[in-house]
């Protein structure tokens, strides 16, 4: 290993155990922790109450199935609904600002002003973008997709940015040499090139608002969290479990479908796969089963 590298490791080893001690500071306050954590999660929180999946009779609602009438549906229908209409709208805003922002289509002075709008959208998390618009508007779901709205401008248009400024100099040079516009640069060849990462992006962005929007909840801005707010302020923790739960499962399948479509706007499906049991097997046996596997087909 190179020493330099290996000098800086140790380096940054020593000022995170010198940041812990310095944060932590007294550490008997740890002593009986661990204790009081299972006696929470034994206690408390499991088994979780499955009654939000039943039917609500203070909900509005004409189906006909208890599920789509409980608690557990109308507060995840409404994040996902939240965060997709805030993935959205901000995915539109960002990319014009992204593309001003990628030094690689324009001057350094005009990337340096898109950079700040863009950091300082990023800068307040959403859940205090959220706070702010349950103070100007009130409490509800508005509150909420404006606060995510803001927020993914900021943050998707950062990794665009950074995706644009790393396509290929090749194509671009090219097209300048078309004469094509800024503009028409953008659409006809930095969108094609980086539309892989868009698209990846995108559907990591709406993943992320799914779970961050079940947070903006405790501030009054609609979905799923205003249940586990509620819940948690009354000491009704298997409730509350109930509803992280629900998160959860909605989480994995969103990335399972995420996957999904990511291999149908990628040449992943070109990819021959290894099967899960030869991690069973040594490297080299599971390389030369992959590579004969590879050529049989």
């Amino acid at each position: 290993m190179n020493k330099k590298l290996l000098a800086s490791i140790i380096i940054v080893i020593l000022l995170t155990l010198l940041a812990i001690n310095d944060v932590i500071g007294n550490w008997s306050d740890i002593d009986g922790g661990f204790e009081n954590l299972y006696i929470f999660f034994t206690e408390d929180l499991f088994p979780p109450d499955w009654s939000i999946l039943e039917a609500e009779p203070n909900l509005e609602c004409s189906s006909d199935i208890g599920f789509f009438c409980s608690q557990a549906w109308k507060g995840i229908s409404e994040t996902i609904q939240m965060a997709f209409i805030s993935t959205v709208i901000g995915f539109i805003i960002a990319l014009p600002i992204a593309s001003l922002a990628a030094n690689n289509l324009y001057p350094l002075p005009v990337a340096m002003v898109a950079r700040v709008i863009l950091a300082g959208l990023r800068s307040l998390p959403s859940i205090i973008w959220a706070l702010i618009f349950t103070i100007a508007i009130g409490f509800g779901p508005l509150s909420g997709v404006l606060a995510m709205t803001l927020y993914t401008i900021g943050y998707l248009g950062k990794l665009q940015y950074e995706g644009i400024e790393g396509i290929a100099n090749e194509p671009l040079e090219a097209s300048m040499a078309m004469g094509l516009t800024r503009s028409e640069r953008f659409v006809f060849v930095v969108i094609p090139e980086s539309s892989n990462n868009l698209i990846s992006q995108l559907l990591f962005m709406f993943e992320y608002n799914v779970r961050h929007g079940t947070v903006l909840g405790l501030v009054g801005a609609g979905g799923i969290g205003k249940y586990i707010d509620t819940n948690l302020k009354f000491f009704i923790y298997d409730k509350a479990m109930a509803f992280l739960i629900v998160i959860f499962v909605v989480v994995v399948i969103i990335d399972i479908l995420s996957m999904i479509i990511r291999s149908y706007v990628t040449d992943e499906s070109d990819f021959k796969r290894p099967k899960w049991w030869t991690v069973l097997l040594p490297s080299d046996a599971a390389m030369k089963l992959h590579q004969r596997n590879g050529h049989q087909d």
